[in-house]
């Protein structure tokens, strides 16, 4: 009897202690940045046995428990491993401070949860800090020039190899290419957030990215690097340069003022500047698409149209804002000549930016010449634009070549909708909405919510969807999509499997990109906060590209899985590369999040 009893009583001990270790195995995923007192806040729950515990919300601190909460389980199918999933939702709380969720019985922590009017306050400008680190030409990061002898000309009206100056603009991301494609948008972006949201950015550096202010907000500094470079990649009306460099940059760690490239000329000399001619281009057996160059000269115009706005008001530099509206004329009527896209070169390798929409860049040049001027016709092609852009765009498909609907966001529809009657309110506001409830379906399968394909640079898409949002709202006041946007954000910020941020050194005390795939950590081990990385993909993706080896252990091994991975690893290109139009396509939504920088340096 007493054998039985102890086999009985031991049994029973190692089913308890299984319990026990079953839930230590649960996770608890939040926005790691924080949350506004009014936002939508909630954390998901994830184990591989049911939960069947409460969680609390105490101080950080300990002191006091705010209140209890019962998980939701979430019906949708699971993650990898991991088959019970559930929410708490805890947006009722909007006292400011400082907290963490625990499991009762587990004692499982999350990370401290923020909630504070100011989470986001000095985020644009950490994002613009990671711009002036990409510069090229004089890098104030690096405190160095590089790239003095870009570039020698190829399949332009001037005899292949003669010289043009093209220095300056941004690297592109953990490489030292640099593209009309992506620093077009760029800058187009970032004078779009200043436009929307100018108390939201101070004034910290001078024109070159050194720590002495200017009297000019920061974000207009680092966006005129990027027209000074438009500038010189348009030099006469019918001349547009489309790229500089090519993956023969591709040879290994290197800083940008020792860059052993070689184009023909000798290591760190001259490198190849590609000339948009709208016609296919391929040094090698990489052939590049083409049939014209409007997305380019579109999305440029876009940029130069915005400027002469900018520079212009309050007198604050008459002569450029001019320069800059000659420029967006003469890039509008070369787009108009010349209709089509214009895609990235590559040289030995097969990956290059695939654009192929041009319309969408036409109509947001279109509009934004008819804000400047006041000229009819323009409010007349961006009406035609609009209209063969339609619902064109990236959400409302699965998959897709690599950057083949770009920008990620369609602008014009959100500039041109101030300017129509209200019918044709009605018909953009529609194109918005076809997009939106199309990952909203998406974000219904998966317990994120998440609304984006896992292709290549998804962490770009994410932000392409929540500025629609914003802009969305905002043209029409309509706020039914918040807690979508809400979820998509909180993402970005570590509500994903791995809990981490998907920018580096964002938050600062919490989980987030550290193992970059960029020259400068390899070479430095310097952090350098505010890039945006590319982001998770689908493990089909990941498996096919070449070159991509792990160099350390998989620290999220345990949260993988057969349908979509993320690495903190310098050896992944694929999800762990920030990117410069990645970092600058978000500085939008965090000004929108963010509170009054101007007003806060006043009260200090």
């Amino acid at each position: 009897m007493k054998k039985c009893f102890l086999l009985i009583s031991l049994a029973l001990l190692t089913f308890i202690q299984s319990l026990s270790g079953q839930d230590q195995d649960v996770h608890i995923r939040i926005n790691q940045v924080g949350y506004l007192p009014e936002d939508t806040k909630t954390a998901i729950i994830f184990a591989k046995h049911p939960v069947k515990e409460a969680f609390k919300l105490i101080r950080e601190d300990g002191s006091k428990q705010i209140q209890s909460f019962r998980p939701e389980k979430i019906d949708v199918p699971g993650w990898g491993t991991f088959s019970n999933y559930y929410k708490v939702d805890f947006s009722k709380i909007k006292q400011n401070g400082r907290y963490i969720m625990q499991g009762t019985r587990s004692g499982t922590t999350s990370s401290p949860i923020t909630i504070s009017p100011d989470a986001y306050t000095t985020l644009p400008d950490t994002l613009l800090g990671f711009m002036r680190q990409q510069r090229c030409g004089y890098n104030p990061y690096l405190d160095m020039v590089c790239h003095q002898q870009d570039g020698r000309t190829f399949y332009g009206p001037l005899p292949d190899s003669t010289f043009v100056d093209l220095s300056g603009g941004w690297h592109d991301a953990g490489d030292q290419l640099k593209y009309l494609i992506t620093g077009s948008y760029a800058t187009a972006h970032m004078l779009k957030a200043y436009e929307l949201f100018p108390e939201k950015f101070g004034d910290r550096t001078n024109t070159l990215g050194q720590p002495y202010p200017n009297g000019l907000p920061d974000v207009l500094d680092e966006a005129k690097w990027g027209l000074k470079w438009i500038h010189k990649m348009h030099p006469r009306p019918n001349h547009l340069y489309h790229q500089v460099a090519d993956d023969r940059d591709h040879i290994g760690w290197k800083m940008p003022n020792r860059d052993r490239s070689d184009y023909g000329w000798g290591p760190n000399s001259y490198r190849a500047a590609y000339f948009a001619s709208g016609k296919p281009q391929g040094l090698r057996e990489y052939k590049s698409e083409a049939t014209g160059v409007a997305n380019l000269a579109g999305r440029s115009a876009a940029a130069m149209a915005i400027a002469a706005r900018i520079w212009n008001k309050e007198d604050r530099d008459e002569a450029f804002a001019e320069k800059c509206l000659e420029t967006a004329r003469s890039l509008y009527q070369l787009g108009k000549e010349h209709e089509g896209f214009q895609q990235g070169n590559s040289y030995g390798a097969p990956y290059r930016y695939n654009e192929r929409t041009w319309t969408d860049d036409m109509e947001w040049a279109a509009a934004e010449l008819y804000e400047t001027t006041g000229k009819e016709s323009y409010l007349e092609d961006a009406i035609h634009y609009a209209r063969m852009t339609g619902t064109q765009s990236w959400m409302n498909r699965d998959t897709m070549e690599h950057y083949e609907y770009y920008p990620f966001v369609n602008m014009g529809h959100f500039t041109l909708y101030e300017h129509v009657d209200k019918a044709f309110k009605d018909t953009l506001a529609g194109y918005y909405r076809n997009g939106i409830e199309y990952t909203m379906a998406r974000g219904r399968k998966n317990p994120y919510s998440i609304g984006v394909p896992f292709i290549w640079c998804s962490n770009n898409l994410l932000t392409g969807l929540i500025t629609k949002i914003i802009l969305y709202q905002r043209m029409t006041g309509d706020k039914r999509y918040e807690e979508f946007l809400h979820k998509q954000r909180d993402w970005l910020f570590g509500r994903n499997p791995w809990g981490t941020s998907m920018f580096t050194g964002i938050p600062e005390d919490g989980e987030y990109p550290l193992d970059v795939h960029t020259s400068i950590w390899a070479l430095t081990h310097r952090e350098v906060a505010g890039g945006l990385v590319d982001g998770p993909v689908y493990r089909t993706i990941y498996s096919s590209l070449k070159g991509i080896q792990l160099s350390n252990p998989d620290e999220f091994a345990r949260f993988q899985n057969n349908h979509v991975v993320y690495h903190d690893d310098i050896g992944d290109y694929s999800t762990n590369e920030p990117t410069m139009d990645g970092t600058a396509g978000a500085i939008l939504m965090m000004a929108y999040w963010a509170g009054q920088i101007m007003q806060q340096a006043e009260d200090e």
